[in-house]
């Protein structure tokens, strides 16, 4: 297993890596400019987010089935991209902000693309243009905030990230909900807004966050079968296996908001800020949770995790109607979130070589990727035919297995020593 070096002064992009002692716990300059960047583009994004699920199935009127691929879509069409984003970074020789640049640019011109689109063929390739440049942005990304952390600051590193990231998916609804108060054409004005908002995280991106090239000698080429080669490793291998079962099991967020809708019968002017919920626990709990991960384990935080998903869906599928259940289903669906998101990403990273960094780390998010689409065209179909009472208590038992099965695969990379 790859380690890297904690002793080198600064990383392959410029930035300042932690070292021993008082810098130990800090946390590196390009972290903070990345999570500035998430932050101002997850308010673009959260906020076509907010209000997409409404707009397709109330005010196009598509059916559940019909959603699900289209989440689908949205969710998982980015896999396909991922690992030549990944490949294109690495390839390059420490082109990781260019290429998450491309993403990041890709995503921002379909926003106002969506203003013309009112039928569900356009509205899907829109929304798989706007998952390309997730798809290339993503790895890259991930890449620069592990390439600027130490192994053992690498989870606070991720949960600082993540927790910037999230302010901005918190703030994305908020704005939203009140636009759609505010304006008479609601969802033309999201959109648009949506853009500019874009465009300015594009720009933070630009100026402030470091893009020199490596300086670090390459020990294996940097080749999309090189990177799948890596899965041959014991560690990686088995969080990749654990991270594609789990995805098979996980219903996607949009489906969690439309199903507390129906419960509790929230008005369709209040849907948008449903998501808050989400994002408020993930921002409060994502730094503890990574800090946690760094010194009891990652796997330990990152099953425990899916653990409060389940405990979500069970909630969910109780007969209970207080006012209570929806402050407790987002507060565990955020926990789900800050125990998985960020600490997966700084587990794989312990167990690939930085020459591969992008493309390892885009292998595992690709997986993951595609059993998430698998999930939500199977979760539509089955709320479809059966109902959503059924389709969410099948996927709470393939999610209880899944998890059951995990705990037997315990990457040993993931414990600290």
């Amino acid at each position: 297993m790859y380690v890297a070096d904690s002793r080198a002064s600064t990383s392959a992009h410029g930035s300042a890596r932690p070292q021993a002692g008082r810098n130990r716990a800090a946390v590196a300059p390009t972290v903070l400019a990345l999570g500035a960047v998430s932050l101002v583009t997850d308010v673009s994004s959260e906020m076509v987010t907010a209000v997409l699920p409404l707009y397709l199935v109330t005010g196009l009127g598509l059916s559940p089935l019909g959603f699900g691929l289209l989440d689908g879509i949205y969710n998982g069409f980015s896999a396909l991209v991922r690992l030549v984003g990944g490949h294109l970074a690495d390839r390059g020789g420490g082109r990781h902000k260019w290429v998450a640049g491309l993403g990041y640019g890709v995503s921002a011109v379909c926003k106002p693309l969506l203003l013309m689109a009112h039928s569900l063929t356009p509205i899907g390739l829109v929304l798989a243009a706007d998952r390309t440049g997730k798809g290339l942005r993503t790895a890259p990304r991930d890449a620069l905030i592990s390439l600027s952390s130490t192994p053992e600051t690498r989870g606070r590193a991720f949960g600082v990230h993540r927790a910037m990231d999230t302010a901005g998916a918190l703030l994305g609804p908020l704005a939203a909900f009140l636009i759609l108060r505010a304006t008479v054409d609601g969802y033309d004005a999201v959109f648009t807004v949506s853009f500019c908002v874009a465009v300015l995280g594009l720009l933070v991106l630009v100026l402030f966050v470091p893009g020199g090239r490596g300086t670090a000698a390459v020990a294996q080429r940097p080749t999309l079968r090189a990177a799948v080669g890596l899965l041959r490793g014991r560690d990686l291998r088995r969080i990749t296996v654990c991270a594609l079962l789990l995805g098979l099991a996980t219903v996607s967020d949009s489906f969690v908001y439309l199903l507390l809708q129906r419960r509790l019968g929230v008005p369709d002017r209040w849907f948008a800020l449903l998501p808050l919920g989400t994002a408020a626990a993930f921002l409060l709990l994502a730094v503890p949770l990574g800090r946690l991960a760094d010194r009891v384990g990652r796997w330990t935080v990152f099953l425990a995790g899916h653990g409060a998903l389940l405990l979500a869906y069970l909630l969910l599928l109780t007969s209970w109607h207080g006012a209570g259940l929806p402050y407790l289903v987002l507060a565990l669906h955020g926990a789900f979130y800050a125990a998985t998101d960020g600490v997966l990403m700084a587990a794989a990273s312990d167990s690939v070589p930085e020459a591969l960094r992008s493309s390892g780390l885009a292998v595992v998010q690709t997986g993951q990727a595609l059993t998430r689409f698998a999930c939500s065209l199977l979760f539509g179909a089955a709320w479809t035919v059966w109902g959503d009472r059924a389709a969410l208590a099948g996927a709470a038992a393939a999610l209880a297995v899944c998890a059951a099965f995990s705990l037997t695969l315990r990457p040993k990379g993931t414990v600290p020593a």
